[in-house]
């Protein structure tokens, strides 16, 4: 594994725990916050924010084994491995931060976070696949 992976890896697994802590702050929600119990689409864009932060940090993980395989420019391999872990953050931001307000009717704009971030993470994943299945 390359320097720049194995970084890049020890920072996603210390970020991890504030995934857990997401998953936890949920849990008190539900239990503790009556208006977010009756705000049905601010649970359910917290909770794809937190389950897309949770898949996207593993994935990010996932990836880091295979972007030095491939057979990409150093560029290339950059933004394969940086460009997941940007959606990683991008895409919850945009659940979380479009309905803060517990009394939010609709998202606001932060919901086109989401579409960046998985452009981000559309461009990220097809550059590593494409250097994988590339002849060397």
């Amino acid at each position: 594994m390359s320097p720049q992976s194995r970084r890049l890896a020890g920072i996603l697994l210390i970020v991890l725990p504030t995934v857990m802590y997401g998953g936890v702050s949920l849990l008190l929600f539900l239990y503790n916050d009556p208006q977010y119990m009756q705000n049905p689409l601010r649970q359910n864009l917290f909770r794809a924010g937190h389950a897309h932060a949770g898949v996207l940090l593993i994935l990010s993980l996932v990836v880091l084994r295979y972007v030095d395989e491939a057979n990409l420019s150093d560029k290339w391999k950059n933004i394969a491995r940086n460009f997941i872990p940007l959606a990683a953050i991008l895409m919850p931001a945009g659940f979380f931060f479009s309905v803060l307000k517990p009394t939010a009717i609709a998202p606001n704009a932060f919901i086109y976070l989401t579409y960046v971030g998985a452009v981000i993470l559309a461009i990220g994943v097809l550059t590593l696949g494409i250097g994988l299945i590339k002849k060397r």
